[in-house]
């Protein structure tokens, strides 16, 4: 029998951070060309590929919300949908970084961003305190709802709004120290189950984050600290792969994406900054297995969106 619900009624969270990679992929493209003999056209492409995907689904999550405004609450009961939440505020802050050469109305969409951004936190806050006490515990779920606000500085820099980046990384590092301690000494308690474990992935974008914000705000030794953290946990989390994907494929397949996006582009201003053999050839390494993998998710995300699979089996609330 023909599924006849509209599928903008379960637009499930778990979509958003697949935006957030194929954002952060065609911005890694873009600024590659810009360093590099690349065509500035496969980043363009890229741009528009994200742009599109994000809008189009980001207007189904805000049909489904205006539909019925509880179902926000309900998304927000389990760790990844709180993620999925978060990475929609994130994608809209890089959407303003994709504007940014069109100048179309990006300080809007950038502080569009910065407040969805603020109310994901909220969202996560409220959640977390609703949870059973013997349930609540950290996650790499949470790097995206409370360590989001430090991609404001990508967009943010250029726009002017130096000061309010400043303070957006700032507030993220406090919660990144915060998250990371809890979630170091709690791995040493108990290991994350199969279906969890590509959420380990997620700890990469935060410190490739982090050193693209510094980089940009100007502070150079921090960003020089967070490059080699970001080196040091991708290493670690190769070592893991084989680890991470033992339980096959699953829409948690999502949190590769934007970590890969991110270490992009950290590849990228590391040669603008040191230039080299090694950084050269870091970039054409990032993009190499960045753009495959993060477009191959993608399309098996979107493939399960159609079939409401993605809906099925992430949770998601129905308006």
């Amino acid at each position: 029998m023909t599924n006849k619900i509209p599928l903008w009624r379960s637009t499930p969270p778990a979509i958003f951070p697949v935006c957030l990679g194929l954002l952060g992929l065609g911005l890694g493209w873009r600024n590659a060309s810009a360093v590099l003999p690349v065509p500035h056209e496969v980043g363009d492409v890229l741009l528009g590929l994200g742009c599109a995907f994000y809008l189009y689904f980001v207007t189904c999550y805000l049909v489904k919300l205006i539909a019925r405004p509880l179902v926000l609450i309900e998304d927000s009961e389990n760790p990844p949908a709180r993620a999925g939440i978060a990475a929609a505020a994130m994608s809209m802050m890089l959407l303003a970084a994709a504007l940014l050469p069109l100048g179309i109305s990006a300080p809007y969409v950038w502080w569009a961003g910065v407040i969805a951004q603020i109310g994901a936190c909220a969202i996560g806050v409220y959640a977390i305190w609703r949870d059973p006490r013997e349930t609540r515990q950290f996650s790499t779920f949470q790097y995206l709802t409370f360590v989001g606000p430090v991609v404001g500085p990508i967009a943010g820099i250029r726009l002017g709004y130096v000061t309010e980046s400043l303070i957006l990384t700032l507030a993220a590092l406090v919660a990144y120290v915060i998250i990371t301690s809890g979630l170091a000494l709690q791995l040493l308690r108990k290991r994350p189950p199969v279906h969890l474990r590509p959420s380990l992935a997620i700890s990469l974008a935060p410190v490739c984050l982090f050193a693209i914000s510094f980089g940009l705000l100007g502070y150079d030794r921090v960003f020089d600290l967070f490059f080699w953290l970001s080196m040091a946990v991708a290493i670690f989390l190769i070592l893991l792969i084989p680890w991470m994907i033992k339980g096959g494929w699953s829409p948690l397949w999502a949190s590769f994406t934007f970590p890969l996006a991110a270490f992009l582009q950290v590849q990228v201003m590391a040669l603008a900054r040191y230039g080299g053999g090694l950084a050269t050839a870091g970039v054409y390494v990032a993009m190499a297995i960045a753009t495959p993998i993060i477009l191959i998710i993608a399309y098996r995300v979107t493939m399960m969106y159609v079939t409401g699979d993605l809906a099925a089996k992430s949770g998601a609330a129905r308006a």
